[in-house]
């Protein structure tokens, strides 16, 4: 058993978290949404929840977490720095990473910065771009579960995809409760394949310090 897994078992006996989760080929790619995101504590579940999986996993993160001695630590983690003002080459990234034969799950948290309305739409982009598919990841403070959802294939129909969607983190509450967002993405009106209106960059918001407003950690 690795290091991760031994410390993600050790977690997952210990914390408060029950752990309900889908399992995906440790072998395969996707992109793991992370939501109801509400707390930086999302991370630590997020690691629990790969590790145990012994799931390849990578996170978009603004670059400027990546500087000084933070940079080899957050690049051990899984992440990728994405320069927000530069984002045109992220996709073309991505999608030369798994040409190349790179596997991984990619994780995005589509509420960013949590503030705001809706989901920003840069991992629906990614998916359609890559053809890969979506796991929906939870965290669910009403009943103390977190985990793996379902895995779907977006259709390029953004308001029937997003409808699934929304039907499974209807009753998800997050890790606090009064920071969630609806997961509406600005363009569902436009029609199949229009696809969202926003860049790929808008998907830039998966780091463990990209808020400031963490929650309180009594419930890890």
């Amino acid at each position: 058993m690795s290091v991760r897994a031994a410390a993600a078992g050790l977690f997952w006996r210990v914390s408060r978290w029950t752990l309900r989760t889908e399992r995906v080929p440790r072998d395969g790619s996707g992109i793991l949404i992370g939501a109801p995101h509400t707390s930086n504590w999302d991370f630590v579940l997020m690691l629990a929840i790969a590790w145990e999986a012994r799931l390849p996993f990578r996170w978009l993160g603004k670059h400027t977490l990546f500087r000084g001695l933070a940079g080899p630590a957050m690049r051990a983690l899984g992440g990728i720095p994405v320069d927000r003002r530069d984002p045109a080459g992220l996709v073309d990234d991505l999608v030369a990473r798994i040409r190349a034969g790179e596997r991984f799950y990619l994780v995005v948290t589509p509420e960013g910065t949590r503030s705001g309305s809706g989901w920003k739409s840069g991992f629906y982009r990614i998916a359609r771009a890559t053809g890969l598919p979506v796991t929906l990841g939870y965290v669910d403070r009403t009943t103390m579960t977190t985990g793996l959802g379902p895995t779907l294939e977006l259709t390029g129909d953004v308001r029937a995809d997003m409808d699934v969607i929304r039907a499974f983190y209807a009753d998800k509450a997050g890790f606090a409760p009064g920071r969630r967002t609806e997961p509406r993405l600005r363009d569902e009106a436009a029609g199949p394949d229009a696809g969202p209106d926003a860049g790929p960059g808008d998907a830039a918001d998966a780091g463990p310090g990209d808020a400031a407003d963490a929650g309180s950690p009594d419930g890890a």
